[in-house]
């Protein structure tokens, strides 16, 4: 966006059928690039054993989510710049590509290569599926396409590690990765043919300078942290040097951002309470999540003997109570409209649960692990769903896309160190343990410490050592989490309580903000999907329609209005309007509309030029004044809507004129309206 207001042209409408299949294509982008986010942690374990490289295995997650983010921040300019459909083609084209990379990969460096050009591929496909979402559904059933790919997207992040488990077990962890390419390919097909072309009539400025700093910055330091202790000393030249480099590119980062045009990251949103609580938190609860769910799948294989199918099964606990939380809380929030309690309470019980994990060992029974790992999701969800609800609460309307995509950001790269620290930990303890252990029995052959099949095949007494070795590493692991989570525990009180916005009342309770999904930093766009929302949850006695010909002072009949919008959006976004034309956008015979036609040309509201098809003044004049009556019903719904910075109240008039404009165009289609007016 840039920071001239333009109201934005409406795409032309779609078949319901159409836009079922566009929702379908959508849902198989999110249902992989969401999946794959954490399908790899079951079988990371069989990865190492056949692969080696154990030190790598962070990287393995971590090079996804990096490469993610920056394709994040990237691909919805890129949409606005060459339209959306290409881009999420392309994405798809690329997660093909680091698919079929990483299933064939021989090595770990190989592995971890294709997995960042997976996340490259990832991330354009979440920005832009919730774009082609707002590009091709109705605005009044948009909230609830939406949601449905919000519930996708959180169901599918935590089923990826029993998925993964039972592909390694049944087939082979190669698998993981080569079910996506026939996926991929079927949705860019049907993508071609389904989802139409549409260009932004507003040229993006893109933040190029920060987000290649920040990326860099940020591998630099995941790199110190993963190679520090393993394959450096932590005080060898090489460290030392990712640690200077990382804080020279970020504090470039911050310099950089305040002279950007339009910024990735706007720095004066740290000026805001709630900003800066919240991407602490949000920070934290990726941390512990993502560091939770690479780790615990190794420690049901290695010390508990499960397989990787099993593995996966025995971490659902955890998502039960993540989900439960999650849910309750933005219900909750979305009632009472108090939400400072939650990230407190969430952070203390996710303290708790990590030292209680912390404390398990081989002797640890099923019961007790799955409460310990129950209470960990219980605190996760108290604070996810919370921190997104907050942040845009309490920023202006003009960061509202920046400011969401922003606090998402730093969950992704607080569960990137989460994965790293984890490992990182792992490593350097787990090393030790296991020479000591092997020490005890020279017996016992090093590779079935490697790998839990045959770690558990050995004699009872000559697998112990090693058993325990494992329970000791991700013990300590989960006890150097603790201090992280109770750092958030104590950031927590300084979040600030304020009254909710409507429009953030309206989407709390949503799964797809409560597990962070990805979104475009479209301000008009995430704020018209709030406004959606909220008209979805609407009764319909409190919405206007049909009365909004009558606010409108207007002598028009419905089908009327509905005749002469067609004619002005189709003129705006194809440069033509005939009756050919609304009659193939709606699905019928042209024979059906022309009565309307005649009617509206014999009021004079319309007017042919041969076939093409223009309103007059009277018309002009009519579709403006029932505009402006949705836009006024719009404003006085929203009690927060005027704000006192001029720029906010100028976005939110630009949104509230956009959806006005879309839901007169939606309103009064043939498809809604009783078979008596056509």
């Amino acid at each position: 966006m840039t920071g001239a207001l333009e109201v934005a042209d409406s795409p032309a409408p779609v078949s319901h059928t159409r836009a079922n299949v566009v929702f379908f294509t959508v849902v198989l982008g999110m249902l992989m690039a969401a999946l794959d986010q954490t399908i790899v942690s079951t079988a990371l374990p069989t990865i190492v054993a056949d692969l080696g490289g154990s030190g790598h295995l962070a990287w393995v997650v971590t090079s996804y989510l990096l490469a993610e983010a920056v394709a994040t921040a990237l691909a919805g300019k890129f949409g606005d710049l060459f339209g959306r459909k290409l881009v999420f083609q392309v994405s798809g084209l690329i997660f093909i590509v680091g698919s079929m990379i990483a299933g064939l990969a021989g090595g770990m460096s190989l592995l971890v290569a294709a997995r960042a050009i997976q996340g490259l591929g990832a991330g354009g496909l979440m920005v832009t599926a919730m774009a082609l979402i707002a590009d091709v559904i109705p605005l009044r059933e948009r909230g609830k396409y939406q949601g449905a790919l919000g519930a996708v997207f959180g169901v599918t992040t935590v089923i990826g590690p029993t998925l993964g488990g039972l592909f390694t077990d049944h087939a082979s962890w190669r698998w993981c990765f080569y079910v996506n390419v026939p996926l991929a390919i079927l949705m860019i097909a049907v993508a071609a043919r389904a989802i139409p072309s549409i260009r932004s009539a507003i040229r993006p400025v893109i933040d190029y300078a920060g987000i290649a700093l920040v990326a860099v910055g940020v591998s630099c330091l995941v790199l110190a942290l993963e190679w520090g202790g393993q394959e450096y000393a932590w005080g060898s030249s090489m460290i030392i040097g990712l640690f200077v480099a990382a804080a020279v590119l970020l504090t470039a980062f911050v310099f950089a951002e305040f002279r950007a045009a339009e910024p990735m990251l706007p720095m004066h949103l740290f000026r805001s309470n709630a900003y800066t609580v919240c991407s602490v938190l949000s920070f934290i609860v990726g941390f512990a999540m993502m560091g939770a769910m690479t780790y615990l799948p190794a420690y049901m294989q290695y010390v508990n003997g499960l397989t990787a199918t099993a593995s996966g099964f025995r971490t659902l606990p955890m998502v039960v109570g993540l989900f439960i939380t999650s849910i309750i809380s933005g219900q909750v929030v979305g009632q009472t409209g108090h939400y400072k309690f939650f990230p407190i309470a969430g952070t203390a019980v996710t303290a708790l649960g990590l030292y209680l994990m912390s404390t398990m060992d081989r002797d640890t029974g099923f019961w007790t692990q799955s409460l310990y790992m129950f209470v960990l999701g219980l605190g996760l969800g108290l604070a996810m769903q919370v921190l997104t609800i907050v942040v845009q609460n309490t920023v202006p309307y003009t960061d509202l896309g920046t400011a969401t995509s922003g606090v998402t950001f730093f969950r992704t790269l607080g569960s990137t160190f989460g994965a790293s620290v984890f490992g990182t930990l792992y490593s350097n303890r787990l090393g030790p343990n296991l020479r000591e252990a092997l020490a005890r029995d020279p017996g016992v052959p090093p590779a079935a410490a490697g790998n839990p099949q045959l770690l558990h095949k050995l004699p009872h007494i000559q697998a112990l050592p090693i058993i325990d070795a494992y329970a000791d590493t991700i013990g300590y692991m989960f006890r150097w989490a603790v201090p992280v989570a109770l750092l958030g525990f104590v950031v927590a009180w300084f979040l600030k309580q304020v009254p909710l916005r409507d429009t953030v009342r309206a989407e709390a309770g949503d799964v797809g903000s409560g597990f962070s999904m990805p979104d475009s930093a479209d301000r008009v766009g995430r704020l018209e999907h709030s406004l959606a929302t909220m008209l979805r949850k609407l009764r319909d006695d409190e919405l206007p329609d049909p009365r909004i010909l009558t606010a409108a002072d207007s002598s028009l009949t419905r089908d009327q209005a509905w005749a002469i919008s067609q004619v002005r959006m189709l003129n705006r976004v194809r440069g033509a309007a005939t009756l050919e034309a609304v009659a193939r956008a709606h699905w019928v015979p042209p024979e059906v509309l022309q009565p309307v036609y005649d009617k509206v040309v014999d009021n004079g509201y319309v007017q042919f030029h041969g076939e093409r098809m223009e309103l007059t003044a009277a018309g002009q004049a009519e579709s403006d004044r029932i505009r402006e009556a949705w836009r006024r019903w719009l404003c006085g719904y929203i009690d927060d809507w005027d704000c006192g910075d001029p720029a906010d109240r100028a976005l939110l008039d630009q949104a509230m004129a956009n959806i006005a404009a879309k839901l007169l165009d939606e309103a009064e289609r043939p498809d809604m309206l009783p078979a008596r007016i056509i």
